[in-house]
């Protein structure tokens, strides 16, 4: 729900500023203060670690929060803190902390051994249960959503015998080559807006990776369709996020993703739908039942492992075919490894179930409408955006429909906002403008109540 704020209750553009920098400031000296055991260990780590951290996602400003553990919806930092945990280890964490089903199944199996290079038995229930959830009928494993989208691209190349991928412009799909392309791009790397430009995602990305992704636009069948035409039979495929989850929350307009798979199938290309943040967070079925689309390929991580390392790729008849005949080979030392299946089954069999999803769902309910409502009462340029346990505040008075809209989004209120949930007991992922909270299956009214809570001193202290 976007809000439109008459002429009259609009702050000039000074005050705005005035209010989000005191607020940051203010915030921060606060989190500081109360992190001092975090400040020594990344003294400490800095030695030894690169940057400090284990990756690059942690380094966050002011400081590195570094956490002791976690029980149910609450996770802890090392200076004793507790946090109602809607960060979710970057939406890995449906399950919530220890869940009694996932310490189960984790326990009875590591004593029975953890690694093998074989396969288990639970590798084909979890198999049998993602074909059911997302109707696709053969699957394969990983260890992360890095390598099942590394394997969805090459499995698309190998298909076709074409070179060429697109991707779209602001979305992230792991750190291997072919999709560290226009991931974050500044803008004044994207080039015009009918024809965007390829940029690297970080040093190490070779040229030649540039001129093999092409970048097209979100809700846009029409870049794509340009791209299929301009390089005639050399396009192996597309990946996307069917709900982009690096921006924010931008959701597909209707028909997109439909039309998406009709003009790609017309130039013997394939889709592949990247549903590492969205599978089983967005619904039992991710977006690709959501939407009511059927992708050639799906790639899943983070939430169906239950809090383990865990990853999967799904794909038609056909696709798979090239898998099971050697002509791709899918490997990986660790795929399949037991201890993940036994945490997937559990959270596929116990966890993820529809009744959890009911209980998911009116949380989200409850917490779109009271901000809204704050949003609305103080004037607040935002609005929300959710679609199953996922959601977020995009502060923007209008609907954001692609990477280039939510760049004009100022990320000061993101950084404001996260400081007021952290310092308030409620751990949001520390990059706000571009990630979203969690509602796990272990959250209740008493975490959502802290959640609202945090959020309407920081509208007040924002509008003033």
């Amino acid at each position: 729900m976007a809000v439109q704020l008459p002429k009259s209750t609009r702050a000039t553009s000074k005050e705005v500023d005035r209010r989000l920098d005191a607020a940051v400031a203010e915030q921060e000296q606060i989190f500081l203060d109360r992190q001092p055991r975090s400040r020594q260990l990344s003294e400490r780590a800095v030695r030894v670690l690169a940057g400090g951290v284990t990756s690059s996602w942690q380094i966050t400003r002011p400081q590195t929060v570094w956490i002791s553990h976690g029980a149910g919806s609450k996770i802890y930092d090392v200076d004793g803190t507790e946090y109602v945990d809607m960060h979710g280890g970057y939406g890995a964490g449906l399950a919530g902390h220890a869940h009694p089903a996932i310490v189960e199944a984790v326990c009875r199996r590591v004593v029975r051994g953890t690694h093998f290079a074989q396969p288990t038995e639970d590798a084909i229930i979890v198999a049998e249960e993602l074909r059911s959830r997302f109707g696709l009928p053969l699957w394969r494993f990983t260890n992360s959503g890095t390598e099942a989208t590394m394997d969805a691209v090459h499995l698309m190349r190998a298909i076709t015998g074409r070179d060429l991928i697109i991707k779209v412009e602001g979305c992230y799909h792991g750190h291997h080559d072919s999709v560290q392309v226009s991931v974050t791009p500044e803008a004044d790397d994207i080039g015009p807006a009918d024809r965007p430009v390829g940029a690297p995602a970080s040093t190490g990305i070779p040229e030649a990776i540039l001129a093999l992704t092409k970048i097209a636009s979100f809700n846009s069948v029409g870049s794509v369709r340009r791209l299929l035409e301009e390089n005639p039979g050399q396009v192996a495929g597309m990946i996307i996020e069917p709900i982009m989850m690096n921006a924010g929350i931008i959701l597909p307009v209707e028909g997109y993703l439909a039309g998406l798979k009709e003009v790609l199938h017309e130039h013997g290309a394939l889709l592949a739908f990247d549903e590492v943040k969205t599978g089983l967070t967005v619904g039992p079925g991710g977006a690709t039942v959501a939407y009511g689309t059927t992708p050639d390929i799906v790639c899943l991580a983070k939430a169906i492992g239950g809090g383990l390392v865990f990853g999967a790729v799904g794909g038609t008849q056909e696709v798979m075919s090239y898998v099971a005949k050697g002509i791709y080979n899918m490997v990986g030392t660790f795929n399949g490894n037991p201890l993940s299946v036994a945490a997937g089954r559990a959270m596929l069999e116990e966890i993820a179930t529809e009744h959890a999803y009911e209980e998911i769902g009116a949380l989200r309910a409850r917490i779109d409408q009271a901000l809204s409502d704050v949003i609305a009462e103080v004037g607040l340029p935002a609005h929300v955006v959710s679609v199953g346990a996922k959601g977020c505040v995009t502060f923007s008075t209008e609907t954001v429909r692609d990477y280039r809209e939510f760049l004009e989004i100022d990320d000061r209120y993101n950084h404001a906002h996260w400081l007021f949930q952290h310092n308030g007991g409620v751990f949001l992922p520390p990059w706000g403008k571009t990630e979203q909270w969690l509602i796990s299956v272990q959250h209740d009214s008493s975490d959502i109540d802290r959640l609202l809570g945090n959020f309407g001193r920081f509208a007040r202290a924002v509008t003033g």
